[in-house]
């Protein structure tokens, strides 16, 4: 028997999708908390794998891009995928390659399949994410009941962070960092067992899949990035540096070729022709970009020169979840009155405060005046801002665009962050090279047998010694300026750019869920 037979038989019947509401919304809930969390519970991992697989600090920053690449490049061809071939088949599939990924991750013996399993996660992340959201709209009749499970949906997105944190924490404090990947198997498959009995299959519809404008874009987003981490570590004038970013260029302008000519683009070009649009996706590719730095850089600060476990780490990290949550519970109650733009200028000003006030970290920076308060302040900002941007990327779209609108801002956070994450690392990488310069005479002078022995093997100060801290805080501290510009950058889009009044904006945002 065919899987689509068995599937299509294993439907549930109106009987069994009445007593089972509540299940097929933590099927589906549960799926969308494994593939956001993923992007946070490796971060509290990250000096216990760069330990065991001997990366770079720059190199490192590939554990997060690789994935976020893939799954902000692919999400809008796994929803239509999701679309045409039937949303449950779409979604148990990407499901299972999604548990299959963390499981070569958590065996991983070498960096290079390691990021390898990360890239394998990301498509199976763009494939079930999207296909998870529009179940909601196949299983739950229009009205409070699909209201509701939008609601659950989105505070399951929105909380998937900081359970990250928290549960990468845990892992690695207690098991070790291959947890972090191995605790994703069991959920995949209970998820794509209970799926065929608990969750109804869409109708299929007609269409056709935009393969090689989904390839150009991904390519050519990698090509840009692989371009600023080569440039870290062996300059711009490095042949495969500037061959990385003109073979990036080169597919974007081939990806935006393709989109016009194509009878049903993945990304309808059209949909940057409204200001107000173009404007909210540039802020969150900007505002991403400094998450993003945010979460990779400070955890990397708060595990070296701080000292902190992973639990007490991930658990550092929780005043910046629950300020954004705050934030945008005020933000949305307030859209109404106000409208977006105060939002999203006052937010896009306070990450900049937030992040320009990092940029004073130094060796003698302790938890409250080097990480809470600058995290904090960069919190509020974002929670004032998604909502506003959330809103603004579906205004005056046609029902039939809503999914590719938030689905193009979904992969705009994304390809932001991947971004951003890239020119932070080369900026640190240039500041942390010439502190490592500095630190060398005095490392060799006061070194133990043992440190000179880590330093020959890896060409590297040893992990947490004053010397290695000393780099790490130089090229953070430097890095985060960038971050800064980018909000700068942000808040002028804001201010100049953003013309929507409150009139304008659709009365909520359940077409929109934030990965």
């Amino acid at each position: 028997m065919a899987i689509s037979d068995t599937l299509n038989k294993n439907s549930p019947s109106r009987s069994q999708k009445g007593r089972g509401k509540g299940i097929t919304l933590t099927v589906i809930a549960a799926t969308q908390l494994m593939v956001v969390l993923d992007a946070t519970i490796v971060n509290i991992a990250l000096p216990h794998i760069q330990d065991a697989l001997n990366f770079s600090t720059t190199d490192l920053s590939w554990v997060i891009n690789a994935y976020t690449l893939t799954f902000g490049g692919l999400l809008l061809l796994g929803g239509r995928a999701g679309d045409i071939l039937g949303r449950r088949r779409v979604f148990i599939f990407g499901t299972l390659l999604f548990g299959l990924a963390s499981l070569l991750g958590g065996f991983a013996q070498d960096s290079g399949l390691l990021l390898a399993a990360r890239a394998l996660q990301g498509i199976g992340g763009a494939i079930c994410s999207p296909t998870a959201f529009a179940l909601i709209a196949t299983n739950f009749e229009e009205g409070p009941e699909r209201n509701k499970a939008f609601g659950v949906f989105s505070a399951v997105a929105g909380s998937g962070a900081a359970i990250g944190l928290l549960a990468g924490g845990l892992l690695t404090e207690y098991l070790n960092w291959r947890w972090v990947f191995f605790v994703n198997v069991p959920i995949a498959i209970l998820i794509a067992v209970a799926a065929p009995r608990y969750i109804a299959e869409s109708e299929r519809t007609a269409g056709k899949f935009d393969l090689p404008g989904a390839l150009t874009s991904t390519l050519g987003l990698v090509g840009m990035v692989y371009g600023f981490i080569r440039a870290a570590s062996d300059g711009w004038s490095d042949p495969v540096t500037i061959g990385s970013f003109v073979a990036g260029v080169v597919l974007i302008a081939a990806f935006i070729v393709i989109e016009r000519r194509t009878a049903q683009p993945i990304t309808p070009l059209h949909l940057f022709a409204d200001r107000n649009r173009t404007g909210g996706l540039v802020m969150m590719l900007c505002i991403a970009a400094a998450m993003f730095g945010i979460f990779f850089y400070v955890v990397l600060f708060v595990q070296g020169p701080l000292g902190y476990s992973p639990l007490r780490a991930g658990v550092s990290f929780l005043p910046i979840s629950v300020a954004i949550i705050v934030a945008a519970q005020i933000a949305s109650g307030l859209q109404a009155k106000y409208g977006p733009k105060p939002f999203m200028a006052g937010g896009a000003l306070l990450v900049a405060v937030g992040l320009t006030w990092l940029t004073q970290m130094n060796k003698d920076s302790s938890y409250l005046d080097g990480v809470l308060g600058p995290t904090v302040v960069f919190g509020l900002g974002m929670g004032m801002i998604f909502v506003p941007v959330m809103l603004i990327s579906v205004a005056g779209v046609p029902g039939e665009e809503t999914g590719a609108a938030s689905g193009l801002l979904n992969s705009m956070q994304q390809i932001g962050g991947s971004l951003g994450l890239s020119i932070l690392t080369t900026v640190f990488a240039s500041y942390a090279k010439d502190e490592f310069a500095a630190q060398m005479p005095r490392f060799m002078q006061a070194a133990t047998p043992e440190q000179l022995a880590y330093f020959k093997e890896h060409q590297s100060f040893p992990p947490r010694t004053e010397a290695a801290n000393a780099v790490l805080i130089q090229g953070i501290s430097h890095g985060f300026i960038v971050g800064a510009a980018l909000a700068g950058v942000a808040f002028l889009v804001a201010l100049f750019a953003i013309k929507a009044k409150a009139s304008d904006l659709p009365t909520d945002a359940s077409g929109v869920a934030m990965h």
